[in-house]
């Protein structure tokens, strides 16, 4: 038996998420099905994290334990051979017996990509988040800097019915930075350990209405501490969204 260890990249428009859900097609549900063709097996495979319906991911990790004596090099080309075009294997590698995707893990950096600009486009229109009003990029780093640390973050989780009692909401970001990266794109980038759901789309949602001049940006601090969902704005959309990368302690510097 070998813990082989996947990177995966994948156009999330047409997934229900990464999760495989019963009747609906899965990032996990396809792959997994793939790796049954080409091995004979059922296997799950594990995600460093569990994407929503719509978002991207740039270099999702996964580990699976498979008997295939196949080399890693013959695993990609035959995975990628049965896969989707929405979905491709990036790197296999063979893992250490205790690596694991989601508890090594030591940071996952999120993206989130706004066309802000008065006209749409068709191109960017499945990757990107239009909003038309100039925001003002300066103000949303003040507030953004606010969210850095480790907090609770119950006003920026979304979680019907009230979080399970085993999830705690206190959690780390290592970085928020806001950037204007030409004349009409605006992208955020998150950086921290793990996230509660769809906290990173409730913070970029938030940070938008500062940016529009709708909140100061001195009022995060204040929904912040309230831990009072109702206080912070509606989640952006999710195809702005990308998991652009998973860290961990032997990744090179």
């Amino acid at each position: 038996m070998r813990r082989l260890r996947l990177v995966l990249e994948y156009e999330g428009t047409d997934f229900a998420g990464f999760q495989v859900q019963p009747g609906r097609r899965s990032v996990q549900g396809v792959v997994e099905q793939a790796l049954r063709e080409i091995t004979g097996e059922s296997r799950r495979i594990v995600p460093a994290g569990r994407t929503d319906a719509g978002v991207h991911a740039r270099a999702q990790v996964a580990h699976v334990d498979s008997e295939s004596r196949l080399s890693a090099d013959e695993l990609v080309r035959a995975l990628n051979a049965r896969l989707p075009a929405d979905v491709a294997v990036t790197d296999l590698a063979i893992a250490a017996p205790d690596f694991h995707a989601r508890k090594s893990a030591t940071g996952k950096l999120y993206a989130y990509r706004i066309l802000n600009r008065a006209d749409p486009s068709a191109l960017r229109a499945r990757y990107s988040w239009h909003v038309r009003g100039a925001l003002d990029v300066a103000s949303m780093q003040r507030a953004a800097i606010q969210l850095v640390g480790s907090h609770d973050f119950s006003a920026f989780r979304t979680a019907p019915g009230g979080p399970p009692e085993h999830e705690r909401p206190r959690r780390t970001l290592y970085r928020v930075e806001v950037l204007r990266t030409d004349d009409d794109e605006v992208r955020l980038e998150i950086l921290g350990r793990s996230f509660l759901r769809q906290m990173v789309r409730n913070l970029v949602g938030t940070l938008v209405e500062i940016g529009q001049g709708r909140r100061p940006a001195a009022e995060l601090a204040a929904i912040l501490a309230s831990c009072d969902r109702s206080r912070a704005a509606q989640a952006a959309p999710a195809h702005g969204l990308c998991l652009e990368r998973v860290l961990y302690d032997e990744d090179p510097a």
